[in-house]
């Protein structure tokens, strides 16, 4: 039978999150039910509830950087079994059928991937996600927390850290690479720590030095205020790969002229308004820009076991379901270093 679990919900774009209850389905033969003990707050989340990117659902109960303990199990399930620590990120099915799912990319679905909040499964069923205490999923798309991951700080690896791994993968970065970091913020801090386990030469690229420190301390080789005299112009050339985490603002046309032959600018924040280049700057050196979006099921459990051997977690503030309304304001004027993470066992009793 369905069940209802506690959850904060939003009634409409820019409504406040309130404490409510929501029905989570009757577990299929191939579901885990999770007993969620910590949500990280993730920009994706602010943006959908405050209609930046798109039209959201609502009601919507955020929440895709979810990590818990498996409470049951359906009778088929095979992957995950009562008491496994496990994480769901951003999707929680997807077609099975079409090209890239058979290809081991679900996240680029060609029918489109379920998103784990704010959208609508193939049976037209509105998904909640985190922001609550328990969740069904199905086995296919929940993966396992190593043992070495504390459950909170892992919760922001399911998606930022994911969304980092990626195209530090992809395009190669480790030992005799030289990588640059735009913004050292949840995603930033996340590429840093990474960048540096695989092996790079990693520079921070940041408006101010504000950060510096703590970039070093993350294992940045160095960091660059390109707000200081010289700025950029001192780089020409000098990278193999970029990745941006700005949303806006981003200076494509100048990150490019950073870039060595066959260079790679990766644009892993997601913005608005239109980018413009110019196309010279391109088959200059073979440069390449290019997107990113999160990671499959695979490369999601590859990248928490990397980060179990590297000891690689976010950094977080806990706070309590009652404090999410405030996170969400002080994570839009980027007053958090670097991930809010939400406690699950404060959400109220279910009455």
């Amino acid at each position: 039978m369905p069940f209802t679990v506690p959850a904060l919900a939003a009634a409409g774009p820019q409504a406040p999150l309130e404490s409510t209850t929501i029905e989570r389905r009757d577990p299929r033969p191939h579901d885990v039910v999770i007993d969620i003990a910590y949500t990280g707050i993730c920009h994706t989340d602010l943006a959908l509830l405050r209609n930046h990117w798109r039209e959201g659902i609502f009601p919507m109960v955020p929440g895709h950087e979810i990590t818990g303990t498996v409470a049951a199990s359906g009778s088929a399930v095979t992957r995950h079994s009562a008491g496994d620590r496990v994480g769901v990120g951003c999707y929680v099915d997807s077609c099975r059928e079409c090209e890239n799912c058979l290809a081991g990319e679900p996240q680029h679905c060609r029918r489109g991937e379920v998103i784990t909040f704010g959208s609508r499964d193939y049976d037209g069923e509105l998904t909640y996600g985190g922001y609550s205490t328990r969740i069904v999923v199905d086995e296919n798309y929940v993966v396992r927390i190593p043992d070495g991951l504390p459950l909170d700080a892992a919760a922001p690896l399911l998606c930022g850290g994911i969304t980092m791994y990626n195209p530090l993968r992809r395009w190669h970065a480790g030992p005799g690479k030289k990588v640059a970091i735009v913004g050292l913020g949840g995603l930033g801090h996340l590429g840093v720590k990474l960048a540096h386990a695989l092996g790079a030469e990693v520079t921070v690229l940041g408006r101010s030095t504000a950060k510096r420190e703590d970039s070093l301390c993350f294992g940045a080789d160095h960091y660059v205020s390109t707000a200081e005299p010289g700025g950029l112009q001192d780089l020409a050339s000098a990278f193999d790969l970029i990745v941006s985490t700005a949303a806006a603002d981003v200076d494509v046309e100048a990150y490019l002229g950073l870039l060595r032959l066959d260079g790679v600018l990766v644009l892993a924040g997601v913005g608005t308004e239109p980018i413009s280049l110019h196309g010279g700057l391109l088959n200059q050196g073979r440069r390449v820009v290019t997107s990113t979006k999160n990671g499959s099921i695979a490369q999601t459990q590859e990248m928490l076991d990397f980060c179990a051997g590297h000891g690689i977690v976010a950094e977080i503030e806990k706070i309590t379901a009652a404090q999410t309304d405030k996170a969400l304001d002080r994570l839009h004027n980027g007053d958090v270093r670097y991930r809010f993470v939400i406690d699950a066992s404060t959400f109220p009793a279910q009455a």
